[in-house]
């Protein structure tokens, strides 16, 4: 997994880089070699309905493509927690899916 980390309107540099790090590593290194570039970004959001901060991940997932999830939030800390956490539940999903179809298996979804 290659991380690139982009970060707008944030003083918090170093110890967020060290946090989404954590974070991703924690969300997708059960997938090892199937995750491929991730590009996180982070920038502040200001309009007339709210202000806070965006947490962006956009993330390859061989050989199913890119998977990109966005969460918005006033703690920073929270938006990053979401994004990387739904991030790796759809690396799951589409992984069990893939599974489910090259066995034969149909796939159940909730109405």
């Amino acid at each position: 997994m290659h991380l690139d980390l982009r970060i707008n309107d944030v003083d918090l540099m170093d110890a967020l880089r060290v946090y989404v790090d954590r974070r991703l590593h924690f969300a997708l290194s059960r997938f090892g070699d199937r995750v491929g570039l991730v590009t996180v970004r982070v920038f502040g959001v200001r309009s007339s309905r709210s202000i806070g901060m965006t947490c962006r991940v956009s993330a390859e997932f061989k050989p199913f493509g890119t998977v990109v999830v966005e969460d918005t939030d006033v703690d920073l800390y929270s938006a990053v927690d979401r994004a990387t956490g739904r991030i790796g539940h759809l690396f799951g999903r589409r992984l069990k899916r893939a599974r489910d179809m090259r066995l034969g298996r149909e796939t159940v979804r909730a109405a």
